[in-house]
């Protein structure tokens, strides 16, 4: 049989009209291709996922990188019979589209669209949901002790790549697999950002002869001829084993795993289909704990996505002729990052930490202009609390960048490791909010946690110059806070005055004696859209900017929920946010005139435009308009008809 190898799409020729794609519509289809046809299926997948991806936006160069590795994985692997996990789920475009999604994948994260990750309601080829990394090596523990107890046939593979392997969920799950099980396969999708570049010719040769079947077949007759030989067998066996291991640790980067008890295999070319695919026929035949270690480049196929894979890692929608997206406005992180830039140039000792995301948190022209005050840990959150908990105690001012729902993870290492020892780290906490991404990014879980723990500060910015402020008043305390902020703009407020930062005092922004709306954050803006359309209909509306979640400005808040029904906006789930916070002053209060609370429904919030969930739970201007209206009208009532009683 004739393998094929595939060639860089900017070089090859134009695919032929006839499109393989649409005669696709699950696995076994691509098991029956001639193997002269994969290389146009690989074309014609990058061409679908880069038209899409720049039409809908999501994660680009992670999933251009990874198309030849997908194919290979389903012409060996039937994901109907054997759990194949991927690690990180933003690599899975590809897999989708081949097992049956295509239609979907036309929306992707739209509402009734694909999911930009794994998602086991999705489609029964998601063995695994995941959207954060670290979980494949585990979650595939899991299944393979499962089948091993069950005695059922089929294979595990857990594929991890884009930096996963260095999470530490990642690391404790590697440790384990030759205690668990004796049959496992771990491909490792390294595109620069996990193990190690191709080390030759001497690494590709001797890989072929690792993965050979005769070879195997020969090994293992010599092992079981050698266990023969009485008093000297066992000992030539441990001897040949050593001699193979110094040999391949030499060549190849796979003395860890060797070490961990796991056969190496690697590094081979991840879009040659040939050698893939040569590898993986060899594979299935071996039944022990293996890891093969692929090499692939991001944004294969695209150039400007090559040239650049950390830009082109997840994208808004842009022009795929230039590369170049609808324009957006400043948002939080760009103000993070420029703040931080003037702030270590007084003073050196303080230091940025991320975790793999250095451009998302807009720390990455920090890390040009002063890399020293810049830490990136890689997709490990726990580590960078506890490294920040060690740079606070020795002196030094962290400021902490990472996303919200990412943070989730390392929650108890900011109470044990920060709070009960009141250190100075500041988390800058980024889309802190919905996101088109779905529920594995949705930042809207965190406040209960963050509400319960002790010395620690919790403020949410409604722009940018308001982050600012609030960021340097922070530091200046010295004391550990989080600072929330979503996605999108951080344009200033459309207010004629604004009142200066003052720890634990929410700022009034619009006066009015009808009505009033406590708004969190970047829900000042929605607040002020809709106080603008009360006003049409002769209400008098006062909103208020919280600031401050903690300490929350209760003071203000119980004198204006004695005069007027209080409508509480916050970009959080109902539980444990804003909504908590006024319930507690009202559930205190005698008497008041009646309360509206509006943010997310506790329940797994789907993805797609974050306009059309706002519409889905009446968090839209307009419905927030209607609701409020109610609201006083009923308030109204009550009260003519209490005064009417006394």
């Amino acid at each position: 049989m004739t393998t094929p190898t595939t060639t860089s799409p900017s070089q090859a020729d134009p695919a032929p009209a006839a499109s393989l794609l649409d005669r696709l519509h699950g696995p076994a289809d691509v098991r029956r291709l001639p193997p002269t046809e994969l290389p146009q299926l690989a074309a014609e997948l990058r061409a679908e996922i880069l038209t899409v991806v720049s039409r809908q936006g999501g994660h680009l160069a992670s999933n251009l990188g990874a198309v030849e590795l997908t194919i290979a994985l389903l012409r060996t692997f039937d994901p109907a019979r054997d759990a194949v996990i991927w690690d990180t789920g933003h690599q899975t475009y590809a897999w989708k589209l081949l097992t049956g999604r295509r239609d979907l994948f036309q929306q992707l994260r739209g509402t009734g669209g694909a999911c930009g990750f794994q998602n086991r309601t999705e489609s029964p080829h998601d063995a695994f949901g995941a959207g954060h990394a670290g979980t494949a090596i585990s979650a595939a523990l899991g299944f393979a002790a499962a089948r091993d107890r069950d005695g059922g046939p089929g294979r595990v593979v857990a594929v991890v790549g884009d930096g996963a392997l260095g999470c530490g969920t990642s690391l404790e799950g590697l440790n384990s697999i030759s205690e668990t099980t004796r049959d496992f396969v771990l491909v490792v999708n390294d595109n620069k950002m996990s193990i190690a570049r191709n080390v030759g010719a001497i690494a590709r040769n001797l890989n072929r002869l690792i993965a050979n079947e005769r070879y195997n077949r020969l090994k293992a007759r010599l092992r079981h001829g050698l266990a023969k030989l009485p008093g000297i067998g066992p000992h030539l066996h441990a001897a040949i084993h050593k001699l193979e291991s110094a040999v391949k640790s030499l060549l190849v980067p796979g003395v860890l795993f060797e070490q961990l008890g796991l056969r190496y295999i690697g590094p081979i070319d991840g879009h040659d289909l040939g050698q893939l695919l040569r590898t993986f026929e060899a594979v299935a035949t071996l039944r022990e704990p293996l890891v093969i270690h692929v090499l692939t480049s991001k944004g294969y196929g695209y150039p400007k996505a090559e040239d650049a894979p950390e830009s082109y890692h997840g994208v808004g929608r842009f022009d795929p002729a230039d590369g170049i997206g609808e324009g957006s406005s400043e948002g939080f992180s760009h103000h993070l990052g420029r703040t931080l830039e003037a702030l270590v140039e007084k003073d050196p000792k303080i230091l940025a930490i991320t975790a793999g995301m250095c451009s998302g948190t807009g720390l990455k022209p920090l890390r040009e202009r002063h890399p020293v005050n810049l830490v990136d840990v890689g997709i490990a959150e726990e580590h960078a609390v506890v490294f920040a908990a060690g740079l606070a105690a020795a002196g030094h001012r962290p400021v902490v960048a990472i996303y919200a729902s990412f943070m989730q993870r390392a929650m108890d290492y900011v109470f044990h490791d920060v709070c009960l020892q009141n250190l100075p780290v500041i988390f800058c906490l980024d889309r802190a909010g919905v996101v088109e991404d779905g529920p594995t990014h949705h930042g809207i879980h965190d406040l209960g946690f963050w509400r319960s723990l002790p010395n620690l500060a919790v403020l949410q910015p409604a722009d940018g110059a308001e982050f600012e402020e609030m960021l340097r008043a922070a530091l200046a305390r010295g004391r550990p806070a989080v600072l929330r902020y979503p996605r999108g703009s951080a344009a200033p407020l459309a207010v004629p005055k604004r009142t200066p930062l003052e720890w634990g005092r929410a700022e009034t922004l619009r006066d009015g004696t009808d009505v009033a709306i406590w708004a969190a954050g970047r829900e000042t803006v929605t607040a002020l859209a809709v106080a603008d359309r009360l006003a049409a209909h002769g209400l008098s509306v006062a909103v208020v900017n919280v600031r401050f979640l903690i300490p929350f400005d209760e003071a203000l808040f119980r004198l204006q929920a004695a005069a007027m029904p209080v409508v509480t906006l916050e970009n959080h789930v109902l539980s444990g946010g804003l909504a908590d916070c006024a319930g507690r002053c009202l559930a205190a209060m005698p008497a008041h005139r009646g309360a509206l609370h509006r943010g997310w429904p506790l329940e797994v919030l789907a993805w797609g435009a974050e306009s059309e969930l706002r519409q889905h739970h009446r968090l839209d201007v307009a419905s927030l308009t209607e609701d409020i209206l109610r609201l006083w009208e009923k308030a109204n009532v009550e009260h003519r008809t209490s005064n009417a009683e006394r």
